[in-house]
């Protein structure tokens, strides 16, 4: 009760007209923000953050966090449209949301998309609302040991219960694992893999690989399906809203499972991008239809939507509660915070308690706005298709060497951009999984270190993954996904057996 009093009094805080147009307006921003590749939730706010210095505080973060949820439902739009993921969290959705665009069902894939990230993150700021002072609890358990098991159980996850080959997987993988390697050894300083040029001391950047990967590499088996630009058809009703939702309904088991990874990624901080890719796995192994994925499925768009929002949402609690940013968004606000004179932690609850709450039920109403926002527009995004490609190719082009030049402002990044097309188009002719060489390049640098800093903890003892009861669960779940398809064929053999025995 007294969590709901203080939250009706951050309703009475933020609900001023004032307010409200900077809901609108971040949310708006936070879109183009998600739709840019390259520019990213955490470099949008940081650029912005500026803008709000002469703003009441409240006021100020109430603008700043809806550029935050603007950016989390646009990641989605390029992804869906052009499978150039705006966001690294929205490269899970290219997988099924791209070939639902190019079967003609665009608006059901973006409205699958806003709906599921309004309900990924409505439940993550509930859970910030009642569950703050035990979540926070639980995230202090967790240091290095406990971090490489969850990078650990995302992998093997992908190798275990990946639908192509488990051979292709890995050799994905281990490519994405040495690109994330390129550059300087953050623990000891040496240079790695740079073989001898300047311009590879700072590695590779995840998103300029993946604008590569996706968007030219796209573009580049498009050129050689006979040069055949032409628009998909997309409907333009609004009804298909309504039948959308009817259909989403059936997947509330896949919504539930989703947004407890995506909240317990998020508080670890484990991070958007791999709640995502778990997510999506999980979706895949446990649905009926799973099969089927990457080739349109509905519950393949839903799953990582939910999770990502769900994680990119709940990074903000210990970033409130402990002054321990969850994501790199979170941290620029925690800057923020700072820059106003406000100290993030358990105090922060009772000195400023007008500004906490009213961030919190900005949360709420700044995800309404984004989701009212996003599904007016749904006609217009799908619209987009049906634009002949031979005019929409070169602007893709333009854009996404953009978005790579902005990363480090680098213009070694547009040729590194075009490098990782040809693997894409590449990767795509010989049928090699492209998910596992992302996921290996964007989480390779941290389960690196995690694990490292776990060697020297423990002494190069590889026990340590078994310590204490959550950081052996974790392991243990991971290899129980690792070899869950020896086990699954035991199963099948044992059945079988049991079958005949029961015949004879």
């Amino acid at each position: 009760m007294e969590e709901l009093n203080s939250l009706f009094y951050g309703f009475s805080v933020v609900l001023t007209p004032y307010n409200i147009v900077l809901m609108f307006v971040g949310v708006f921003l936070g879109i183009i923000v998600g739709v840019l590749p390259g520019l990213g939730g955490a470099n949008g706010v940081a650029i912005l953050l500026p803008l709000t210095f002469a703003m009441p505080p409240t006021s100020a973060i109430v603008m700043l966090s809806c550029i935050y949820w603007g950016a989390l439902f646009g990641g989605a739009i390029t992804s869906i449209l052009f499978n150039i993921p705006g966001e690294p969290w929205s490269v899970a959705t290219t997988f099924d949301g791209y070939p639902m665009a190019q079967n003609g069902h665009a608006a059901e894939a973006l409205t699958t998309s806003f709906t599921s990230s309004f309900f990924g993150a409505l439940c993550a700021v509930i859970m910030i609302t009642f569950l703050a002072p035990l979540v926070a609890r639980f995230a202090l358990k967790f240091g290095p040991p406990e971090f490489f098991s969850v990078y650990f159980l995302t992998f093997c996850s992908f190798i275990g219960m990946g639908k192509e080959k488990p051979f292709k997987i890995l050799v994905s993988m281990m490519l994405g694992f040495g690109l994330a390697a390129v550059g300087m050894d953050m623990v000891t300083g040496t240079l790695r893999l740079n073989f001898g040029f300047s311009e590879l001391l700072r590695g590779f950047s995840f998103l300029i690989a993946v604008i590569g990967l996706f968007g030219i590499g796209e573009i580049l088996l498009c050129m050689e399906e006979g040069l055949e630009f032409s628009g998909r058809s997309a409907r333009l009703n609004l009804t298909v809203v309504w039948d959308t939702w009817r259909r989403m309904i059936r997947f509330w088991g896949t919504a539930i499972r989703s947004m407890v990874i995506g909240c317990w990624l998020g508080v670890t901080p484990g991070g958007a991008t791999p709640a995502s890719f778990m997510a999506y796995g999980v979706a895949k192994r446990m649905s009926k239809d799973g099969a089927d994925f990457g080739t349109g499925k509905l519950e393949g768009v839903l799953a990582p939507e939910v999770a990502n929002n769900s994680a990119g949402t709940s990074a903000l609690l210990p970033m409130l509660a402990l002054g321990i940013p969850g994501s790199p968004t979170a941290a620029v606000l925690l800057g923020g915070l700072l820059v106003w004179g406000l100290q993030p932690g358990p105090l922060l609850f009772v000195e400023k308690p007008e500004f906490v709450w009213g961030l919190i039920a900005s949360m709420y109403l700044g995800n309404i706005a984004t989701l009212i926002l996003c599904l007016t527009c749904v006609p217009v995004f799908a619209a987009i298709l049906r634009v002949p490609f031979s005019i929409i190719a070169p602007v893709i082009i333009v854009v996404c060497a953009i978005g790579a030049y902005t990363v480090n402002n680098a213009v070694y990044d547009i040729w590194y951009m075009l490098m990782f097309g040809v693997f894409g188009y590449v990767f795509k002719k010989l049928d090699y999984p492209l998910a596992p060489l992302v996921l290996a390049l964007v989480l390779g640098d941290a389960a690196e270190s995690a694990f490292r800093q776990s060697m020297l903890l423990a002494q190069g003892d590889l026990r340590i993954f078994f310590s204490n009861w959550l950081v052996g669960s974790i392991t243990g779940l991971a290899l129980f996904a690792l070899f869950w398809p020896i086990v699954a064929r035991g199963l099948v053999a044992l059945r079988a057996s049991r079958v005949g025995a029961t015949a004879a």
